[in-house]
């Protein structure tokens, strides 16, 4: 539980109470991608002191919202429990109006695998997905995304995906796309796919460029309708 309460009775100040702290929303989405080593969490979330990263991990676990499993191979690992799971809706509908106010990146913002991975299920519209297989490329990490019927597929290749993430896909993928944070302005419809490739925010290194429509409809997020 949070160090502090807040003194009423409400199911939003029970749910800030338990994962409200700064970092918490963060472990928790890192872990929605999959169960994490605790060095996997620190190197996932470079700027969180160890003392921090200790203490909310175990707040998180009084909550009933992660718990530490041993997993063959990797010793014990954290991993969100069915109560922790159950907040995905929620974190994935705060990164869609989150993504609203984004902007340009910050000097010294970085895009780990695991943000990037959320990112893509957070826009991830599956009643329009196309099939895809692709290697997208962000800064220093590398993603293998595929969708077919519908569902989504992410794995990471670089940098070496934690231990607990299991085997990498087979095959090579079908087109692989170089994108900058400009691929920001593709997935929110500012810019088309042909405007997003004539302005350098992107590039089809290999495959065909056609893929980045399919890709456009799949990973969209539709702008805050302010009345």
């Amino acid at each position: 539980m949070a160090a502090r309460s807040y003194g009423q009775y409400c199911g939003v100040t029970t749910a800030v109470e338990l994962v409200g702290e700064r970092w918490a929303l963060l472990i928790i989405r890192d872990l929605l991608v999959g169960p994490r080593r605790y060095t996997d969490l620190k190197q996932g979330l470079r700027r969180i002191p160890t003392n921090i990263l200790s203490t909310r991990l175990k707040e998180l676990q009084e909550g009933g919202v992660v718990r530490r499993v041993p997993l063959m191979n990797c010793g014990l690992v954290y991993e969100l429990t069915p109560y922790g799971r159950a907040l995905e809706p929620v974190v994935l509908a705060l990164g869609r109006w989150g993504f609203q106010a984004m902007g340009d990146p910050e000097e010294g913002d970085e895009v780990t695998p695991d943000s990037l991975t959320m990112a893509l299920r957070t826009s991830f519209r599956h009643d329009e997905a196309q099939d895809l297989d692709v290697e997208l490329h962000v800064g220093d990490v590398v993603l293998r995304v595929r969708v077919r019927g519908g569902v989504l597929d992410v794995a990471q290749l670089a940098p070496p995906a934690p231990p607990v993430s299991g085997a990498l896909p087979e095959g090579v993928a079908e087109a692989v796309i170089v994108a900058g944070p400009g691929i920001r302005l593709l997935i929110s419809g500012e810019v088309s796919p042909a405007e997003a490739l004539a302005q350098d925010l992107l590039a089809v290194v290999r495959g065909d460029e056609s893929v980045l429509d399919g890709f456009a409809r799949t990973f969209h997020i539709d702008p805050v309708v302010v009345a």
